[in-house]
C-alpha cells in the first residue's frame, strides 16, 4: 500500500513538471495589450542619451528625448531602428543644402565654359543687357519729367478754386481737375517704383556678371 502511494505521488509530480514545461509563460496584461514586451523581437523600449551622457528609457518616447536621436529596442535589448531627432534632421537638411549648392556651382561652371569662349564674350553680353536697362530707365525718367510738368500746371490751376483760392466767389474744385491731380500723383509714384527696380536690377546684373567673369578666369587660369 505504501509503495503504490509513493508511485502515485511520483506520477503526479511528473505530470506537473511536464505540464509546466508545455505551458507558455504568462505575459503581463499591460504588455499584451500594448503589443510590447512580446517574444520574437518586437519593439519594446525607447532609449536616448542626452548631452550630459544620461540615458533615458521609456515605453513611449521620453520627454527628454524629443530633440534627440531615439533608439527603439526589442525585448532582448537589440536596437531595431533609430528615430532621428530634431538636431539630426537639421544636420541632414544642412548637409542636403550644401550638396545642392555644390551641385549648382558645378552646373554653373559647366554652363560658363559651354556658353563663353572668352572674357570678352561675357562682357559683351553684360553690356547689351545693361544697355537695355539704361534705355528703359531713360524712358521712365522722361515720363516722370512730363508728369512733373503736368503736376506743376495742375497745382497752379487749382489755386483758382476753393479751398485753395482766397476769393469768396471762387468756384469749387471741379471733379475732373481733382481726378487729374490724383492720376498724375499716382502715375509719378508708379514710375518712381519702376525706376527703383530698374536701378536695383542694373546693380544685380553687374554683380552677377562680375562674379561670372571672375569664375571664368579662375576656371581658365586667366590672370
Amino acid at each position: 500500500m505504501r509503495k503504490r502511494s509513493v508511485s502515485g505521488t511520483v506520477l503526479v509530480g511528473t505530470m506537473t513538471v511536464v505540464s509546466a514545461l508545455l505551458t507558455p509563460p504568462a505575459v503581463p496584461v499591460a504588455a499584451a495589450a500594448s503589443g510590447q514586451g512580446k517574444v520574437g523581437g518586437k519593439e519594446s523600449v525607447y532609449r536616448c542619451k542626452d548631452a550630459r551622457g544620461q540615458t533615458h528609457f521609456g515605453q513611449s518616447i521620453p520627454a527628454e528625448c524629443m530633440d534627440l536621436d531615439v533608439e527603439v529596442l526589442d525585448d532582448t535589448g537589440r536596437v531595431m531602428r533609430v528615430i532621428p531627432g530634431r538636431r539630426s534632421m537639421e544636420q541632414l537638411a544642412a548637409q542636403k543644402a550644401a550638396e545642392e549648392a555644390r551641385a549648382a556651382a558645378a552646373q554653373r561652371d559647366r554652363t560658363l565654359l559651354a556658353t563663353y569662349l572668352s572674357v570678352a564674350d561675357i562682357e559683351r553680353l553684360r553690356d547689351q543687357r545693361l544697355e537695355l536697362l539704361v534705355q528703359q530707365s531713360a524712358l521712365t525718367e522722361q515720363y516722370m519729367a512730363n508728369l512733373r510738368e503736368r503736376e506743376t500746371r495742375l497745382m497752379a490751376d487749382v489755386q483758382r478754386y476753393r479751398p485753395y483760392s482766397a476769393k469768396p466767389d471762387a468756384p469749387a474744385l471741379a471733379a475732373h481737375v481733382a481726378e487729374d491731380i490724383v492720376n498724375t500723383v499716382n502715375g509719378l509714384q508708379v514710375y518712381r517704383q519702376e525706376l527703383a527696380k530698374n536701378t536695383a536690377e542694373q546693380a544685380r546684373l553687374r554683380g552677377e556678371f562680375e562674379s561670372d567673369i571672375a569664375r571664368f578666369k579662375e576656371l581658365k587660369g586667366i590672370r
